[in-house]
């Protein structure tokens, strides 16, 4: 992390800001900074007041409809203007409504963002950010609930970014905007009005930094978005028991910062892995082989995942609930991890 520095003798204010006004004030900081930075995507402007969550409330009205554009209802459309924009010298950060959307702009983000530095000896950049709402816990259904950040980690030449905290939403937006690679920036809709620390100074947060949420003993767990606070929650209870939970947020799942969740490891010498996501084929698969690969001699447990379930997400709160990993999910792992099942 990079902090500008206080005037002699005075620490930089930090105020409690909701996810949603982190990243608006990262975009507002970031147009500001640089002329070539635009917002564009459906309802982001005039027609939406701000987006579908508030996130480009006030944007357009600072810095006008050239640089803040509604959209047509076409994310295949939106994702290769903001492709062609960013090969050409600008740096557009788009909104995907729901991250179920990108389905319809996959060539794009995959076949062109993804490669095209590559294919052009890295004479090309592709300075954009993608900007999606994943996540269930709203009753928002099968279409518009899933965590998709797998599909992103797949695909070569793609950074992905999960931000926990409004104050590592507001640092990760700000160096995902600058950037010179595509960046798929993933926003847990259930967070954007929880509340947090930001600091009022210039900051950013450098990719592949994970970030320890609580220090412990007993047991590691990463959790990705929601789950980082539900593991917390469940590190408190187990806490009653005697047990000392350590809680990582990677925030960063490419570039991963492996080191130090191996460190982690070989420290507590167990591990639990959680995400919403479906657990087939998910991102924890990826970060227990990686931690395997480092820390395999340390660990006392087979690795835990605590996931969704393969399953679409229900409609209907106690049936959406059940298909989601929840606190309870996580103390019963950990207690699995240390024989105590």
């Amino acid at each position: 992390m990079t902090v500008a520095a206080a005037r002699p003798g005075q620490e930089a204010a930090v105020r409690e800001l909701t996810y949603a006004q982190a990243l608006n004030e990262a975009l507002r900081e970031e147009m500001a900074r640089d002329p070539r930075v635009f917002v564009m995507g459906e309802d982001v402007a005039i027609w939406g007041g701000g987006g579908v969550f508030g996130v480009t409330k006030g944007l357009v009205d600072e810095f006008g409809p050239e640089r803040v554009r509604d959209t047509p209802i076409s994310e295949e459309g939106i994702t290769g203007m903001a492709v062609g924009a960013a090969v050409t010298g600008m740096r557009p950060v788009l909104e995907i409504m729901y991250v179920d959307f990108t389905a319809m702009a996959m060539d794009a983000i995959v076949n062109q963002a993804a490669k095209l530095r590559y294919m052009f000896g890295g004479r090309a950049k592709v300075p954009m950010v993608l900007r999606a709402q994943e996540g269930a816990g709203r009753g928002n259904a099968a279409q518009h609930s899933q965590s998709l950040e797998a599909w992103f980690c797949h695909i070569p030449g793609l950074k992905v970014v999960t931000p926990s905290t409004p104050y590592d939403a507001k640092g990760l937006l700000k160096t995902a905007i600058r950037d010179d690679n595509p960046v798929i920036f993933l926003e847990h809709k259930v967070l954007y009005f929880t509340k947090g620390p930001v600091p009022a100074g210039e900051y950013t947060i450098p990719f592949g930094v994970a970030d320890v949420k609580r220090e412990g003993t007993d047991c590691t767990v990463v959790g990705i978005h929601t789950m980082v606070h539900k593991a917390l929650q469940a590190a408190e209870e187990l806490a009653q028991e005697g047990i000392s939970v350590e809680v990582i947020d990677p925030r960063t799942l490419v570039p991963l910062d492996v080191e130090t969740l191996a460190r982690s490891v070989r420290k507590t010498h167990r591990l639990v892995v959680t995400h919403e996501a479906y657990e087939r084929c998910g991102v924890g698969a990826e970060i227990a082989m990686a931690v395997m690969r480092e820390a395999f001699d340390f660990l006392d447990a087979p690795v835990e995942r605590v996931c969704g379930k393969n399953v679409p997400i229900p409609y209907a709160e106690p049936l959406e609930r059940a298909a989601l990993p929840q606190k309870e999910d996580l103390v019963a792992a950990v207690k699995r991890t240390l024989g105590r099942a």
